[in-house]
């Protein structure tokens, strides 16, 4: 459930603000006073404020003083100037230093929370805007096909169960077996469902960039901060944030996320003032956090904290038996797509995909499928049309021995290359093949200087 938004009333008349704080306290906001501009932008750099009620005239700083600092610091707030003394230049000044509009002195309960309620709107559309140009940066696919194996109905079961809760849930299993699909199904069956969904890749984000990524950064914090920014936690106020590979953050963020969640408040990297956030957790992992906490490369009191629900999902070659409700799901997603009369596949080249390994789960077979779909000519997928399948993967199967003396980054980097050059250097494509993200194997190029 979202925060209520936040008000600051910034006036000298002490009867004004209790009764404005009475008024919009009934109405559902949390709200904070401060009878002078010091005080005031003391408050703001403590909390930050959706809304600020600031009075044009202030003893010892002028309010269009207080008005600049506040939108210098909390460029996000709605500012609504209140005054007696009201004039046409007055207006116009604070307007140009960023007010929303200008209030006068005195003012009845029905215009305060007429304008309050245009702000706040505001304010709402403003977050959702930022909120919606994050989600479609990176927006997956939503649909979660339900096969006919038993392990996989059982995972359904307990999303099931899970979901209405706000217990936080921990996915494990290979990369590419639909974990981020399950952490959407979670948050569409829970109380958030109206809330936002906000996925974060930890695995593609670098060390250094962690803390601005998920908590935000003010503007000139560091020299790329041009700008204000809103972190992923931020965004997925009232809703629930997804932390895919959660497993690959550095142990110094791993301290300030636990921080983060415990206190259940976050400061964005350069800034002083604190904001509440309200967000579920689903985490994901490929890795073995257990084993991780061993080694010391995964914080326990972390663990634990995003371990109350555990749901392991399990790799494509193990439930042989949805494939076809898959292939049939693929089919129609990218005939329609791809504008192709695609309809159905063919047996023999259903064997060819029973007879795969498939290494990258359920995502390598929907590119797989995609690409199919593609070069099919007739109404049905055939064989011809599964090339990319031509170097497959056998169940079980030894990777060849490195050459004496090779280190682990050797093999690494030559294993990356052989995957590479089955795919044709379709990334997407020898990305799945390697069990790991399209991201994950550019940083790994990058850093192999490929």
């Amino acid at each position: 459930m979202a925060l209520p938004l936040s008000v600051l009333i910034i006036d000298d008349e002490e009867s004004l603000r209790d009764s404005c704080r009475q008024l919009l306290g009934r109405r559902g906001f949390s709200v904070k006073e401060a009878a002078d501009g010091p005080s005031g932008l003391a408050e703001v750099r403590k909390h930050g404020f959706d809304l600020v009620l600031l009075d044009l005239r202030l003893p010892g700083m002028d309010g269009l003083e207080v008005l600049k600092r506040v939108k210098e610091g909390s460029p996000g707030s709605v500012v609504i100037m209140i005054t007696g003394h009201a004039t046409v230049a007055s207006a116009v000044d604070a307007m140009k230093l960023g007010a929303y509009d200008v209030l006068p002195k005195p003012f009845t309960p029905g215009e305060l929370m007429a304008i309050i309620g245009r702000a706040a709107e505001r304010r709402r559309l403003e977050t959702e805007n930022i909120r919606l140009r994050e989600e479609l940066k990176g927006a997956a696919s939503t649909e979660l096909v339900a096969g006919p194996s038993r392990r996989m109905r059982e995972v359904l079961e307990l999303v099931g169960k899970v979901a209405p809760s706000e217990a936080t849930v921990l996915l494990t299993g290979e990369s590419g077996t639909g974990k981020e699909l399950v952490a959407r199904a979670i948050h569409r069956q829970s109380g958030r469902a109206d809330g936002p969904f906000v996925a974060v890749d930890c695995g593609s984000i670098v060390p250094t960039l962690f803390e601005s990524e998920l908590f935000g950064h003010v503007r000139g914090a560091f020299t790329d901060a041009v700008s204000d920014k809103r972190g992923k936690i931020e965004l997925a106020n009232g809703g629930t944030l997804f932390l895919d590979e959660i497993g690959n953050i550095a142990l110094e963020g791993q301290v300030k996320l636990l921080r983060a969640l415990q206190e259940r408040e976050i400061v964005a990297v350069g800034g002083t003032q604190s904001r509440p956030v309200d967000v579920r957790i689903v985490a994901a992992t490929n890795r073995d956090l257990r084993q991780a906490v061993s080694a010391g490369a995964f914080r326990d009191d972390l663990f634990y904290r995003i371990n109350v629900i555990s749901l392991n999902l399990p790799p494509l070659r193990e439930r042989r038996e949805d494939l076809p409700d898959f292939v049939k799901h693929f089919i129609g997603k990218y005939s329609r797509k791809c504008k192709k009369g695609v309809s159905g596949i063919s047996p023999e080249a259903m064997a060819v995909l029973q007879a795969y390994a498939w290494p990258g789960n359920v995502r390598e077979l929907e590119n797989v499928i995609e690409r199919a779909v593609i070069l099919a000519e007739g109404g049905r997928i055939g064989p011809k049309d599964l090339s990319s399948l031509a170097v497959p993967t056998a169940v079980g199967s030894a990777p060849a021995a490195p050459r004496p003396g090779a280190t682990l980054a050797d093999v690494e980097r030559g294993h990356i290359l052989a995957a590479l050059e089955a795919h044709g250097g379709n990334k997407t494509q020898a990305a799945a093949s390697l069990g790991i993200s399209r991201k994950t194997l550019h940083l790994k190029l990058k850093a192999f200087g490929l």
